[in-house]
């Protein structure tokens, strides 16, 4: 598998959209050309690819309500591997442009695809985009880390080193690997020996206490609504990360997952390839069959040998009873101001411990704000009048009686337009929750260092811990309609 191209897009904010970074490897290019032939669609030159690539993910025109490359109801964005429509010489379909976005970067490559263009294959059949995203993965691991908020010089002079990043990682544009958060070492030393060889390409071996780091995090989405005739929905995705260091022969590991008496069974669970045998019942939960509680609910585990890179070692999803954070959201119209009542509620299953926690309210379609005169019981509130945004910081810990409000009012009768949004017109408007919660999990699952088993004589050091991340968590305005999702969220 080899990627084409690879691209660094700079769109922190929407302003000085830009390329920060990008690589072409001629010899797959050349390949991609004599594998298509006549249906062959070349790469266009940056500035072309930049405003395709916007206009896809609906990030250009903001300022226009109606696109149609973006907007039509016949075009289907099939992200993340996306479709750009190439004029002048050479043009044709490019596809399929894998594109991830990140915090301030949308990272973007193009692989190159082993198969006749008509018909077009299916992309589960294609080895070269789940390496593409696994490639992407790692480089917005690279450039971010896991906080996803870089300070822009640490994000510069990562920038500044993918040249050499790429070079072990993509060496003439086949990944072997993803990259490390550090740069390499030099190679002081020989290649271990055994089954496992240290890859020429890549310099440098590790030195020191060897370390087995295992990391699980859980993702929680979620869609309130506050309406009896709507019903809320919620979703739990986990992802259990291992990375070895190790000098010489990296040994056999075995990561136990174990979830409490009430814990909720992990289902849809994948495992990477490393993993040497597997109990089928832990394969067989699916969130698609109804539960009636005789799924298999553990110990998880997951022998394997690990490679030399960090990797995922499995994926999975839980059916859990509530969201975390429940919220109420209630927008009334008086005069020329806005009436805002917002109450959030912390579940008590939840630990009352965040490493953040905020409350975005953007409102849309209406002048500038005005007078601003909003309480809260609890936080810190900050008003952007320039954006129409009020953030609401909560701190680290919710008050004893775990529920806060806010309550107040907002003229909008600022010199200028606000910002615009199709779909947030009248009083269609939304919260969204972003929030850090760490050594915790919804389902309960959890990994410690008595979870990991390493065969080896050097007695690693082992380092866990797992953590619950919000995405997507919006609390909509009960008083204005709001969208609503035909079918289960999925991830």
């Amino acid at each position: 598998m080899s990627v084409r191209a690879v691209w660094i897009i700079s769109h922190e904010k929407g302003d000085n959209v830009s390329i920060r970074f990008s690589r072409r490897f001629a010899t797959v290019e050349h390949r991609a050309k004599i594998l298509a032939g006549s249906s062959y669609v070349a790469v266009p030159e940056e500035s072309t690819l930049l405003q395709l690539l916007l206009t896809e993910l609906g990030l250009s025109d903001q300022g226009k309500s109606y696109v149609a490359l973006r907007d039509d109801c016949l075009h289907r964005q099939r992200s993340p591997a996306l479709e750009l429509c190439v004029d002048g010489p050479g043009k044709g379909i490019l596809w399929p442009v894998l594109a991830t976005s990140h915090g301030p970067l949308i990272l973007a490559c193009l692989p190159l695809v082993d198969a006749p263009a008509e018909p077009r294959p299916a992309l589960a059949s294609l080895l070269s985009v789940s390496q593409g995203l696994t490639l992407l993965a790692g480089l917005q691991t690279f450039l971010l880390s896991s906080g996803g908020k870089p300070d822009s010089e640490g994000l510069a002079s990562r920038v500044a080193a993918l040249p050499s990043v790429l070079l072990q990682v993509c060496p003439l544009g086949t990944p072997l690997d993803v990259p490390q958060l550090v740069g390499p070492a030099p190679s002081t030393g020989p290649t271990p020996a055994g089954n496992q060889k240290q890859p020429a390409w890549k310099s440098g071996l590790h030195r020191g206490r060897a370390v087995v780091n295992v990391g699980l995090v859980e993702t929680v989405r979620s869609m309130q609504y506050g309406n009896p005739s709507t019903q809320d929905s919620w979703d739990v995705f986990g992802t259990v990360t291992c990375r070895c260091e190790v000098e010489g022969v990296l040994p056999n590991v075995t990561v136990t997952l174990t979830l409490p008496p009430n814990g909720s069974p992990l289902q849809d669970i994948l495992v990477h390839p490393c993993v040497t045998s597997l109990d089928s019942s832990i394969l067989t939960a699916s969130s698609v069959d109804s539960y009636d509680g005789s799924a298999f609910s553990g110990p998880y585990k997951f022998p394997f040998s690990p490679p030399l890179e960090p990797f995922r070692l499995c994926s999975y999803t839980s059916q859990v009873p509530v969201p975390p954070i429940l919220g109420a959201y209630q927008l009334t119209e008086e005069e020329s101001q806005l009436r805002v009542s917002v109450t959030l509620k912390l579940h008590e299953s939840v630990k009352n411990s965040f490493e953040y926690c905020e409350a975005h309210l953007p409102f849309f379609n209406r002048d500038q704000m005005g007078v601003v005169d909003v309480k809260v019981s609890s936080g810190q509130l900050d008003i952007l009048k320039e954006k129409n945004l009020l953030i609401w910081g909560l701190g680290q810990k919710f008050p004893k009686s775990r529920e806060v409000t806010m309550e107040g009012k907002i003229s909008f009768s600022g010199p200028a337009p606000g910002p615009s949004d199709p779909l947030c017109t009248e009083l269609t408007a939304y919260i969204k929750l972003y929030f850090k919660v760490p050594d915790m999990t919804l389902s309960g699952c959890c990994v410690d260092q008595h979870s990991v088993q390493v065969y080896s004589s050097a007695k690693p050091r082992i380092v866990t811990s797992r953590e619950l991340l919000s995405k997507e968590y919006f609390i909509w305005n009960s008083t204005g309609s709001a969208p609503v999702s035909s079918g289960q969220m999925m991830l």
